[in-house]
Formats: C-alpha cells, structure tokens, sequence
C-alpha cells in the first residue's frame, strides 16, 4: 500500500483541509468499523470483547494493513484535536500524550508487519518513515529535542530517497511532507544551541508565500514559540526619545517579530505574497493593542492623576499604546501605497495594450487608496503623548501632501478620462503647488520622505500631463467643430422647415419620416378690435329744467298722504 497516499487523501477530504481533527476522527473509527466487516475481523461481539492482533500469517489482503494504519491516524487525530482544546484547558495535554503514545505503538505494530516478504521495498520504506514522523512528533511534544530532530531526520531522509526514486508526479506528495518537517526540524535545532534556525523559520515562511493551511499555522506556532523564549530578556522599548517598560508577554513578542516581519515583506516576490504577510502582521499588531487596552482600562484614574501631576505627560502604558497604534497606522500606510503601486503598473499596461473580459483598473480606484492614507495620516497626528511633538507633527504634515499630491493627480487623470479638460488643468497646477511645498520644507526631513514616492517625479509627469491634456483638448475641440459642420447633427426639425440645410437623415426613408409638424400648432391671428367712445367727455346736452318737478310737496299732511297713497 502507499501509505503517505492513502493518509493525505483521508485527511484532505474528511477535515483537515479546514483543521477539523474531530470529523477527521470520525471518518477514521467509521473506516475502521467498515474494514473489519468486510475483512470478518471483527473484536468479538455486541457482549463480548474477543481481542485479535493482525499476524504475518494473514497479510493475504493489504486492508490488513490498512486496519493498523486508521488505528494509528485515529489516535493522532484525537492527539491533535486535544493540542488545540489544551490552549484553553491545560489538563488536557496529557491525555493528548497518551494518544501519541498510542499512536506510535500502532505505527510500530504497522512498521513489524511490513517487514514480512509479503510486503515490497515501497511499503517498507513508507512505514519506517511514517513510524519515524510520530515518534518525532511524540518527543517533541515532550520537548526531547535532540530525539525529535533525530526521528524528523530519519523521515525526510526517506522521502527525499523516494521523491528522488519515483516520477514528479509521484514525488509531489513526499516533497511535501519534507517540507511540512523541515520547520520542526529547525525549531530543534534553535532549542538546541542554533541561533540561526530562527532566521530560516523566517525563510520559511517567505517561502510558503504566507499561504493558509496547516504548514503556515505551524510556522506561525513555532517562530510564536520561539519569539517568546526570546521575550523573557526584553523588557522596555525605547521610541522618539521616551524608554517605556513593557511587561505584557504577547507586546513583547509582536516587538521581537516587527523587525522580522517588516524585512520578510520587503523581501517578498510577488504582490500576493507581500499582501499576506502585511495582514498578518497587522492581525498581530491588533492582538497585542488588545491586550495594551485590557491593561489600559484599570489604569486610567492612575493615568488622570498622571496627566495632572506631569503637566500633560501621559502614562508609560498609554504612551505604549500611542507607539503600538502608530506602528498599526504606519503598516497600513504601507501596505496601501504598496496597492497603489500596483494599480499604477496595471493602469500603466492598461494604456499599452487593453484586455477584455477582465474589469480594468481606473483611477477612481487609486483615489479611494489614498483617501484612507490621508485618513490615517490625520489619526496619527492625534495620538496622545505626541500633540506637542513640533517635528513629528510637521513630518506627518509634509506626508499628507505628498499624498494630497498624488491623491490631486489621480482625480486629474479622471477627470481627463472624461474629457473635462479645464477641471484636470487646475488639479494638475494644485498637484505642483503641493509638491513645491514639499520641496521647500523637506530639509531636516529628507531621512523619513526616502521611503515616500519621489515628488520629483511627480513634477515631470505632471508637466508632461499638461501638454497632453492641451493637446488633447484643442484635438477635441476641432473635431467637434468638424462633425458638426459635416454632419450637421438633427436637431429634430421637420423637413419643411430645413430645405436648405444639408443632412444625413436616416429617417427620411423610414416609417416614422419627419415631414411636417402634425397636427399643426397654433398661430397667433389679430382679434375683434374694441371701440372706445371718447368723444362722449365733449358733448352739451339741452336743459331738461323744464320737464323736472320744482317743488316736492313737504310737511306732515304730505307724509301722511304719502303713506297712504293719496299723493298726487
């Protein structure tokens, strides 16, 4: 049988491609129940346990060999789910021993077995090498360094020979278990005496591309380990001047490991890889500002009294805090300008050579990014502890405009995209006046503008834009003026009301032909005129005095006569 084979595919398809050692388990006792039925090797019966041991005799059929191995990979499973249950609940890590233990017993009774002639070289090898890596695995749990190291090397030994003796494709599987050994191997040797193995875990892990999987967790768990022994010496850090004590044991660890994380990053090979390692470095980061504000919260009336006593001078822990977020704030800082560096070169072969199917790029994407830069700039300069710092306050002023430059110049280059070429003039003249400004103040602090794009080269870009865009712009105002007199685009005029003027109309052939405006509009007509009778104000009428009453009869006898109708 070819064991590495068989082990890798259960595990890849039953959990542990996800690090679920309990379903793994499971599939193992389940596979273990279906061998024995078949093979009638059944341990007894519902109400007697008759034990029986696999001999030389019955290795007619390789599932034999088969029940020993899922006995073994049964007990590992549940050794290495208990590792994980042990973070919280230390008591179980020796029962987690005494899986291993068993786990090697089996591998030993499979390693006896295969020494039979039945059995070919292959098998042999694969068992001495499979038996070699859980004894490696039980002494180095049980911190044996020098045997542990000595059981890895006798497994890599073997699958490098049978990588070395088979096809690539069947050498795929056993250079990968060589390297799933080689950090173990390394962690030996560090606590042995080399000071060097921890320089290769680093290596490692740059290699692995700081991929997701079980071999980067164990990287991650064994440079964890090794920083920690080397965090029991460290005990204060110093930053802009002020030594601050640090006594929290995941603070020290994360400051052990910054140096090395930030060399990994700026050794990576490719984007993908560079992006992994710097969230990983700001998950751990984020890790160890937890565990400063956990301290932080049952230190703040003694920071209060601090802040009265010291006239503004904040605590030793919150000032530890100021210096952890601003290494959280600076890493992001960078890990989104090295993003937009690469959407400059994408956008740089976006113009040379255009792909389809693929979403392109475009500036409004790089705009975005250095909108989070400038945010995070301005929470820098609000940290406690460094409001009256005059030089870093004016250092984080000159990096916000170099990226207020940049962040100026890919809104212009927008702009240009959509032909608004007075708008992207301006912003280009706002980009140089902000470069200027750096230029002129940059003198002290050249050292901490190197690692910031080159406003220099932003200048020359800049000035060359300028003439592209004018260019641009008159080319795009003559061809407007051409397809206008050319074409003479319809303005949705009638054909009765533009004989003389020329015009493609595709209409005029159509169905839907634009002849005459129908039903017609109305027109404004001249209404009924009015007559004004002024000579009215001018005319004598004749007296009519005459034909008037003179005298209206007055007095009581005419009221009464009035009243009841005698008057005449």
């Amino acid at each position: 049988i070819t064991v590495l084979q068989i082990v890798k595919e259960s595990q890849q398809q039953h959990g542990l491609r996800h690090g679920d050692f309990q379903r793994y388990r499971g599939y193992c006792s389940r596979r273990l129940r279906r061998l024995r039925k078949t093979l009638n090797f059944k341990m007894g019966n519902r109400h007697k346990f008759t034990g029986k041991k696999v001999t030389e005799e019955i290795l007619s059929d390789n599932r034999y060999l088969l029940l020993i191995l899922m006995d073994a990979e049964r007990a590992w499973s549940y050794a290495m789910q208990l590792k994980q249950e042990a973070n919280t609940e230390p008591r179980k890590r020796f029962h987690l021993l005494s899986r291993l233990r068993k786990a090697v017993k089996h591998a030993e009774e499979l390693e006896r077995l295969c020494e039979s002639n039945r059995v070919d070289a292959k098998t042999k090898l694969e068992a001495q090498a499979y038996m070699a890596y859980l004894t490696g695995m039980l002494r180095f749990e049980h911190q044996e360094w020098k045997a542990a190291m000595e059981a890895f090397n006798k497994c890599k030994t073997i699958y490098e020979k049978l990588a070395n003796a088979f096809t690539e494709e069947q050498a795929v599987l056993y250079n990968q278990r060589v390297e799933e050994i080689s950090p173990n191997i390394r962690y030996c040797a560090y606590n042995i005496g080399d000071q060097s193995a921890m320089n290769e875990l680093m290596q490692m892990r740059l290699r692995s591309g700081g991929t997701e999987g079980l071999l980067a967790e164990k990287l991650e768990a064994l440079i964890t380990q090794t920083r920690a022994k080397q965090a029991a010496t460290m005990s204060e850090v110093e930053w802009r001047g002020r030594t601050v004590p640090v006594k929290i044991d995941k603070v020290r660890i994360f400051l052990l490991g910054l140096a090395d994380n930030e060399a990994a990053i700026a050794q990576a090979e490719n984007e993908e890889t560079k992006e992994r390692l710097f969230e990983s470095l700001l998950s751990e980061c984020r890790d160890a500002i937890q565990a400063v504000r956990e301290d932080l919260k049952p230190d703040q009336k003694q920071r209060e009294h601090s802040l009265e006593n010291d006239s503004g001078k904040v605590s030793n822990i919150q000032y530890l805090h100021s210096y952890l977020t601003y290494i959280k704030l600076s890493t992001a800082i960078k890990r989104n300008e090295s993003m937009a560096k690469s959407l400059q070169k994408a956008l740089l072969q976006q113009q040379r050579s255009e792909e389809d199917g693929k979403r392109t790029p475009r500036p409004q994407d790089l705009i975005r990014l250095y909108d989070i830069i400038l945010q995070n700039l301005v929470e820098l300069t609000q940290l406690p502890g460094l409001e009256e710092d005059k030089n870093f306050q004016k250092e984080i002023g000159l990096k916000t405009l170099v990226y207020k430059a940049y962040r100026c110049f890919f809104i212009a280059q927008s702009y240009v995209l959509v032909k608004k070429w007075s708008e992207a003039l301006v912003l280009y003249e706002r980009v140089l006046k902000y470069a200027r400004e750096v230029q002129s103040g940059a003198g002290a602090f050249t050292n901490s503008l190197k690692e910031l794009p080159d406003v220099q080269d932003l200048i020359t870009q800049v000035n060359a834009e300028k003439y592209s865009l004018q260019a641009a712009a008159i080319l795009d105002a003559n061809d407007t003026h051409e397809t206008e007199s050319s074409s003479q685009v319809k303005d949705g005029k009638p054909l009765s009301e533009r004989f003389e003027t020329f015009c493609l109309d595709p209409s005029l052939v159509s169905k839907q032909v634009s002849l005459v405006h129908f039903p017609p509009g109305f027109q404004p007509i001249p209404c009924k005129p009015l007559f004004f009778d002024l000579a009215l104000n001018h005319v004598a009428f004749p007296p009519l005095e005459d034909k008037v009453e003179q005298k209206a009869k007055s007095g009581l006898t005419g009221y009464i006569k009035g009243i009841f109708g005698f008057r005449s």
